[in-house]
Parts: C-alpha cells; structure tokens; sequence
C-alpha cells in the first residue's frame, strides 16, 4: 500500500514539474539560428607621406549553420567598409555661350565618403533587389536622398548614375564580387581594398549573412582612418587655425614663385 502511494506521488511530481521544464519550441529555434562572429587584421590605419592604398583583412565565424546547406553553397557573406557620411553635391556643366559653366546640381543627404564591398558572388545573385535596398548593401542600393527640389524623375536619377561614376572613377567605390571565401566549413576571410585617398575619421565594417536568400543577421566593427607625421600637422592647421593656414600658404607661394623668378630668369 506505502509502495502504491510512493509511485502515485512520483507520478504526480512529475506530472506537476513536466510543463515548467519542457522548452519553448520558439525559443529553441531562436537559440538555433545562424550567427556569425567578425574581426579585423588591424583596428586603425595611419595615413602616411607614402601611404599609396592598403589591404584590410576581415576574419569571421558562422554558427549554427546547415552542414548541408553550407556545403551546396546556400550560405553568402558580404562584407563592406563605409567611411563617414557627409552631404555630397554633384553638378553637371553645360555650355553657355562657348564657355562650359555649372548650370545645375544636387545635394544627397549624408553618403558615405568612400565605401568597399566584398562578397562570395555578385550580391544581385544573393538576395533580391529589395532586400539588398532595405540593407543599404551594393554601390547600386546606397540611398541616395536628394535634398531640395528636384524637378523630375529623369534629372534624379541622371545625378545618381553621375554620383556612382564619379566615385568609382575616382576609387572611393569599389567592390569585389570574389572578395569573400570560406578557408574551412564555418570559417570565412574576406578582403577589403582601401583606395590611397580614403577619409580620415571612423570608417565602420560590415558582414551580412545570408541564407537562401534570407538575410539571417549581421555585426559590425569601427575601424579608425587616422594622419600622422606632417600630413596631420596641416590638417590640423587647416581646420584649427585656416586664417594663419591660408596666409602661411599665401606667403609660400610668393617666396617660391619670388625664388623660382632669380633662378630661372634670363640676363
């Protein structure tokens, strides 16, 4: 009889503590889910006299990931570094009375300075336009708000197609489409060129992860773009003190144009 009872009481127990211990499904999938860890070769890049372009190395992790899916491929990564944001003004020149002048000009509201893309393949092939539009991901999918007022649809995006080609040609855009690898089942590397003109100030790395097509997370990292040696020295006079800056180079240019006369002139 003691026996009996002993087991309808364990029984109940266990009946009671059942619901307290079972896991929520959802919160098994959301601990589940793909993530991915990133870090950087270096976390600071000083401009020198000399300085003609760099490499920057981005290392990461995935977690939780599909073996099955990773191996067909079904995984993609993008990494981009974007330098700081400022108000960006195009202009288009046209001719007036055989003289070409600037007629016309938009203003965008806070673009990136410069900006570097690497992916596994063309991001196009990653996700769908909208998505990559959403995440601001590509050279082609930057928003590009105008400010003031724009006359008509054709002159917008005439002014934006001049602001992508203008900053590829100058190498502030850039992209690779094969920039991006994995170099084991979870471990990826990524390559990110940095132009010899690129902004000083606080550039900021970004990895998206991608699954089938689904954006599934990403992480980002500062990286400091600084001047050193007599480059940051005149920086700093240009933006501290530009009314002794601007006489300083005033004065240089008269002595040097003032020396280059005695030397170069003709008795």
């Amino acid at each position: 009889m003691k026996a009996a009872f002993l087991a309808l009481a364990l029984a109940t127990l266990t009946a009671w503590s059942t619901p307290a211990n079972a896991q929520d499904p959802l919160t098994t999938q959301l601990a589940e889910r793909e993530g991915l860890e990133i870090g950087i070769s270096t976390s600071e890049i000083a401009i020198t006299s000399d300085f003609s372009g760099a490499n920057l190395t981005v290392f990461g992790a995935l977690t939780n990931t599909d073996q099955l899916l990773l191996a067909i491929g079904q995984y993609d990564i993008v990494v981009t570094l974007e330098g700081p944001r400022d108000w960006t003004t195009v202009r288009r020149k046209e001719r007036l009375f055989g003289i070409w002048v600037n007629r016309t000009s938009l203003t965008f509201e806070q673009m990136p300075i410069s900006y570097s893309l690497a992916s596994t393949r063309p991001v196009e092939e990653i996700a769908e336009d909208d998505v990559l539009t959403s995440l601001g991901i590509g050279i082609d999918h930057l928003a590009l708000t105008p400010t003031g007022f724009i006359s008509n649809s054709a002159n917008l995006r005439e002014f934006r197609e001049a602001f992508r080609r203008l900053k590829q040609n100058g190498g502030l855009y850039q992209r690779d489409t094969g920039g991006v690898r994995f170099v084991s089942s979870s471990l990826f590397q990524a390559t990110l060129r940095l132009p010899a003109s690129i902004p000083n100030g606080v550039h900021t790395v970004h990895a998206y992860l991608f699954k089938s097509g689904e954006f599934i997370g990403e992480r980002e990292l500062p990286l400091r773009v600084i001047k050193t040696g007599l480059e940051e020295a005149i920086t700093e006079a240009a933006h501290q003190q530009p009314l002794a800056y601007g006489t300083f180079a005033v004065l240089l240019a008269l002595i040097t144009g003032w020396a280059a006369s005695l030397i170069f002139r003709k008795d």
